[in-house]
């Protein structure tokens, strides 16, 4: 697989009684580039195949820096390499991967009050990911996954080099599976049954303070007919108290709480 794309952008910021237009052109900017992303595949058996693939990316940043204008877009490349295999005759899959990504010019917000940002030097994030989905025996379901990440600063000139990146676990997984009875006076019920993992993560570039890890379970009871399903789902099933992410510059801002319980229950019909 080969591909590229081509992105030509134009952005202005619009003149305010604070902020007059900038004879100068600083308050607006054309830009323009080339994305272009590789991928092989090689099946080595009818059930294991080897990949590897490339790509980089361009995004204009919609982010202002503390002279008002816009900082540099964003950039990124990044290669991932893996195996993909097969079990159970094809109703099992998994992938296993490593990964490898740079991004440059990250918009990181610096002043809260006034939303000013700046961007980093350079980013990068290199780790394993695990993903595994399929059936385990007819009616049961499973979908998996577990992830190292080692994320960090490694370029800037006011982040120290090496502080890892604000709301980027360590190590994540997660677990959903659901059976569902086959046969029977019950034929169409089922049951899943979840669980999320997260690890401690910095909360922001200047590492100066943590975010606690959490555990969350998830649960769903359905009944499904060909044309129909009624379904009952309760999302942190032990409505425990965690931190989702942050987005500010210290511990007081920007700390966004995880939802609490919640019970969910729905009704389709497919016509």
């Amino acid at each position: 697989m080969a591909g590229q794309r081509y992105d030509l952008i134009d952005q202005a910021i619009a003149a305010t009684a604070s902020r007059p237009s900038d004879p100068a052109g600083n308050s607006a900017q054309n830009l323009s580039a080339l994305s272009p992303r590789l991928g092989l595949v090689y099946q080595l058996i009818p059930e294991l195949a080897l990949y590897g693939s490339y790509a980089q990316s361009f995004v204009p940043s919609l982010s202002v820096g503390v002279d008002g204008d816009f900082l540099e877009p964003e950039t990124s490349g990044g290669f991932e390499v893996g195996a993909k295999a097969e079990f159970l005759d094809g109703n099992l899959f998994a992938t296993l991967a490593f990964f490898d990504i740079t991004k440059r010019n990250v918009a990181t917000v610096a002043d809260p009050l006034t939303g000013a940002s700046i961007a980093t030097g350079a980013q990068r994030s290199q780790g394993v990911e695990l993903d595994v989905q399929g059936e385990i025996f007819p009616g049961w379901n499973v979908i998996g996954f577990y992830a190292y990440t080692n994320a960090r600063i490694t370029e800037d000139n006011v982040i120290p080099v090496g502080n890892r990146l604000s709301n980027a676990p360590q190590h994540s997984a997660g677990l959903w599976t659901t059976y569902q009875i086959q046969d029977g006076s019950l034929q169409g019920l089922g049951f899943g049954l979840g669980v999320n993992y997260v690890s401690n993560r910095f909360g922001n570039l200047d590492n100066d303070f943590e975010i606690g890890n959490y555990f969350i379970t998830n649960t769903a009871l359905f009944y499904r007919r060909p044309n129909w399903q009624l379904a009952l789902n309760i999302n942190n099933l032990f409505d425990a108290n965690y931190i989702s992410s942050t987005s500010g510059s210290d511990r007081n801002t920007g700390i966004r709480p995880g939802e609490p319980r919640s019970i969910v229950g729905s009704v389709s019909v497919n016509f």
